[in-house]
């Protein structure tokens, strides 16, 4: 049941009326928007070749398009759970998806099983971080090179977050950012493809030159589309769509086709101010991530003062995941199950994996749940997640007068 009233989205991101505007700039002027874009994002992550695309889904299967030309290797290795897209670009691109299990604190690779997964046939792997959790892609990156094969940095949930230093998402051969509905930021939809090869570039930038520009009638869809976010992704107005069942909102769907397009100019005048907005989106998503772990103790093995995109709760089993989740729909606290289940049990992807299992992944997906983060949360909010949690989780959950308090002495 949902609830009628101020409800919590489960990821949301700041988009205003001055970027709208400056999107309808951008889009009698495409070009111009474009290549300013472009040219900050070069700068901005001290890279050689910036590719705005249509979404995030569209940039990882260009990237793949473009790696398989350069090898004659077929095989796309990824963790076992991980967003639906990632195994729909490879599939799209004609390419075979290969599974490594994964570590349940981290979501990254379990590190033991990688080296045995890589094959002569492997062309690249597929590293990410997932809610914005930092993967170990030095580790990643030695196994890769050692073995000739192409490593693609998964950000699209991490833009703009650092670890050692190193910006998230160019520590890969390619990385892949997204700025899709909540997202670190967003102008509705998009994505972008980051290289410092001038090799991969090449082959990238030969398949982009082919990739067409929006239509009018996508325009005007995109106007519409970007205004009615901003409209009801507020807590006082989204109970109405997530009342609408045929939204199907929070539903996780393996693509059946992947549309790949270049960003429109109407989306880069609407990211004209996206440093900013990404660093304020950021900067909350911070506070709030540590806020709620001290509450909420998650288990995750995150840096603190880190930009998590949702936090992530791993209970007891599926039944207490349902309960929490049917609560807090009930309660309207924007606790959301992520992905629902492993990559191996999409058929599409089953029938080429001859059986194997992957059981961290199956144990993730049948208990993670996912904490808002963004900025329409509250005190008021947090203290009911925490409430809720407590009700839920019982003793797994310190009692408030042992709780650490933050950096300004507030809990």
């Amino acid at each position: 049941m949902t609830k009628i009233g101020r409800t919590l989205p489960p990821a949301s991101v700041s988009c205003g009326w001055r970027d709208l505007w400056f999107g309808m700039a951008g889009a009698f002027s495409p070009d111009q928007a474009l290549r300013a874009r472009i040219n900050e994002l070069r700068r901005e992550f001290d890279v050689g070749h910036v590719f705005p695309v249509s979404s995030g889904t569209a940039a990882l299967t260009l990237t793949l398009s473009a790696l398989a030309s350069l090898s004659d290797r077929t095989e796309v290795v990824m963790p076992a759970y991980t967003c639906f897209s990632v195994p729909a670009a490879v599939v799209h691109a004609g390419l075979r998806p290969v599974l490594c299990d994964i570590v349940d604190s981290t979501f990254d690779f379990d590190h033991a099983q990688l080296p045995h997964v890589l094959t002569t046939r492997t062309l690249c792997v597929i590293a990410h971080h997932l809610f914005g959790i930092p993967s170990n892609i030095e580790r990643t990156r030695a196994i890769c090179r050692e073995r000739g094969i192409f490593l693609i940095e998964d950000a699209a949930q991490a833009m703009g977050a650092c670890h050692g230093g190193r910006a998230l998402g160019t520590q890969g051969d390619v990385g892949i950012f997204s700025f899709g509905r909540g997202k670190n930021i967003t102008c509705g939809s998009g994505g972008l493809i980051l290289t410092s090869s001038d090799r991969i570039a090449q082959a990238i930038g030969e398949r982009y030159q082919r990739v067409p520009p929006p239509r009018c009638r996508e325009l005007v869809e995109e106007f519409v589309s970007i205004v009615l976010m901003m409209v009801f992704v507020r807590p006082w107005l989204y109970w109405i769509p997530a009342a609408l069942p045929f939204l199907r909102l929070g539903t996780t769907v393996f693509p059946r086709e992947v549309k790949i397009g270049r960003l429109s100019g109407f989306k880069a005048g609407t990211l004209k101010n996206w440093r900013s907005r990404l660093t304020e989106s950021n900067h909350a998503r911070s506070r709030a991530a540590d806020d709620l772990r001290r509450r909420v103790p998650a288990g995750l093995s995150a840096p603190s003062s880190h930009p998590l995109l949702r936090l992530p709760l791993l209970t007891n089993g599926a039944n207490e995941k349902e309960r929490l989740y049917c609560e807090s729909k009930r309660r309207g606290l924007g606790l959301s199950p992520a992905y629902p289940t492993a990559l191996d049990q999409i058929p599409r992807i089953r029938v080429v994996l001859e059986g194997r299992q992957y059981p961290a992944a199956t144990r993730v997906a049948s208990q993670l749940l996912t904490l808002p983060t963004h900025r329409w949360l509250r005190e008021k909010d947090k203290r009911a997640i925490e409430a809720l949690c407590r009700d839920s989780l019982g003793n797994r959950i310190p009692d408030p007068g042992s709780r650490i308090p933050g950096p300004d002495g507030a809990l």
